[in-house]
């Protein structure tokens, strides 16, 4: 398949031509969520980042086998591989079953990730459900020599896998600078150093999740679940694997190892990462407290947001950034991204209003031709959207007489608008006052009340009344039954 798409291979460090391993297919591995809470913006980033790469490739005529996960066991607090499992802490507050989190924090996502309209993946595999795979990968590390056991967990010894390789390929990391910066972990005696990390760990008396295995009852370690489930669905080698920056160093440069001990070749030959969405400088994350969930953003309710902002303009906030980039969140941000994206799609609507003339006045094939360049350069959204916009300013001034087109012209250019703000972009028309269609408004309210209802059945009494609150103060009336929540739209 020849098309010019470059994108920028972390593993390089430079933009490298995107060509897969067995044109047309193409295998796509990106890290999804750990589900023990609701998405936040921060989580939108890749979400957005990666459903835009697996559109764009899939336009190009790929045939995308899109692998994203879920983290339902294994990972712990602390990278370190100390704490608690993050699931099991919160089915112990909760007193809930940590496959009851799992599935309720899943289903969740899901929800907001259709609202953003994010596409789904080809294939969604489960940490929990791939066990044997995981425990067959640390039984290849500890016959090749990378590993060892101790009390019950296995560790993959990262200094001898140095000597014959080099660990750090990804991330820059140098051996030595690890060896004199880390220092020993209270609880990590075990280990031979500090750095080496668990491949299965042995489970403590009080820890919930647990499996048989030839060393103990316990767990897998975080890093192993991805290299198993790529190697699972899409083989020893493929294509792409992306995921967030802040992946970047240990959980990637981790399974780089642990494919090249066991399989004796890098996981994935093009590294993507997108970067951070941060809160006055600093990263946004669960465990700094300072995220705004997605639920949050919708209705509005959070001390720093100065109003409810649309699905398709938390969309649109994000696009408008090279994924590279870090993007900074403010309300003005926001406004100026909502007031973007309301004068996109109005310039899409008064397409119709064109006539096709006698001449053409604009260069629709090097309208085009730029579209697909400023894609095909590393996925840069922003540059595209820059010319979308001049497509719009061209629509407005043809809507006034004062441009005009070929009836071919006219068809090509209204393909093109289309096919790059929604079908590549994902972008939608989202009316003016929910009221305006009420298909639109009917879609919102059953998401909202879904969400509402499975905070209910989580006895999370304090969302779903913030649901409930939220609505009614745009006007919308909940209304409990024995059959289920009904709503109705107050009038003004």
């Amino acid at each position: 398949m020849d098309n010019n798409l470059t994108l920028y291979n972390t593993l390089s460090r430079k933009k490298e031509e995107f060509k897969p391993i067995n044109p047309p297919h193409v295998g796509l591995y990106v890290c999804g969520p750990t589900v023990y809470g609701d998405p936040h913006l921060g989580h939108s980033r890749p979400a957005i980042t990666f459903d835009l790469l697996f559109r764009y490739l899939t336009h190009l005529g790929y045939k995308v086998r899109y692998v994203r996960n879920i983290t339902d066991v294994g990972h712990l607090e602390n990278d370190a591989d100390d704490g608690e499992d993050k699931i099991a802490q919160k089915a112990r507050v909760e007193q809930l079953e940590p496959m009851e989190i799992a599935q309720y924090y899943s289903n969740r996502y899901h929800l907001f990730m259709d609202a953003l309209n994010v596409k789904r993946p080809s294939i969604e595999p489960r940490a929990s459900g791939h066990i044997i795979e995981q425990l067959q990968i640390v039984k290849e590390i500890l016959d090749k020599g990378y590993a060892y056991e101790k009390n019950g967990s296995v560790y993959f010894d990262v200094e001898k896998y140095d000597k014959d390789h080099r660990y750090g390929i990804l991330s820059g990391r140098v051996l030595d600078e690890l060896l004199s910066t880390t220092r020993e972990l209270e609880g990590q005696s075990e280990k031979h150093n500090s750095f080496d990390f668990a491949l299965w760990k042995k489970a403590t008396p009080t820890h919930i999740m647990r499996w048989p295995s030839p060393y103990s009852e316990g767990f897998p370690g975080w890093h192993i679940e991805c290299t198993a489930m790529s190697t699972r669905y899409l083989g020893d080698q493929f294509d792409i694997h992306g995921g967030g920056m802040d992946l970047l160093f240990p959980h990637h440069e981790c399974e780089i190892a642990q494919s090249v001990a066991a399989k004796g070749k890098t996981p994935a030959r093009y590294w993507i990462h997108n970067n951070m969405i941060t809160i006055n400088g600093q990263k946004m994350g669960k465990s700094l407290g300072n995220f705004i969930t997605l639920e949050e953003f919708f209705t509005g309710n959070h001390k720093l947001l100065d109003k409810a902002w649309s699905p398709m303009t938390i969309r649109f906030f994000i696009l408008q950034a090279h994924y590279r980039s870090t993007v900074d969140f403010s309300n003005e941000a926001l406004q100026a991204a909502e007031k973007g994206l309301e004068r996109l799609m109005n310039a899409l609507e008064q397409m119709e209003k064109i006539k096709p003339a006698g001449q053409s006045t604009f260069d629709v094939q090097n309208f085009k031709n730029k579209c697909y360049a400023a894609l095909n350069d590393d996925l840069n959204s922003p540059v595209l959207i820059a010319h979308l916009f001049e497509g719009a300013k061209i629509i407005k001034a043809a809507v006034a007489g004062k441009e005009s087109f070929t009836k071919e012209d006219l068809e090509i250019f209204t393909q093109t608008m289309h096919l790059f703000s929604e079908d590549i972009l994902g972008l939608k028309v989202e009316a003016e006052g929910a009221t305006a269609n009420p298909q639109i408004l009917e879609g919102v309210m059953k998401l909202l009340l879904e969400v509402r209802q499975q905070a209910k059945n989580a006895k999370d009494f304090e969302t779903a009344d913030r649901i409930r609150d939220g609505l009614k103060q745009l006007g919308i009336e909940v209304r409990d039954s024995k059959d289920g929540a009904e709503w109705v739209v107050k009038a003004p």
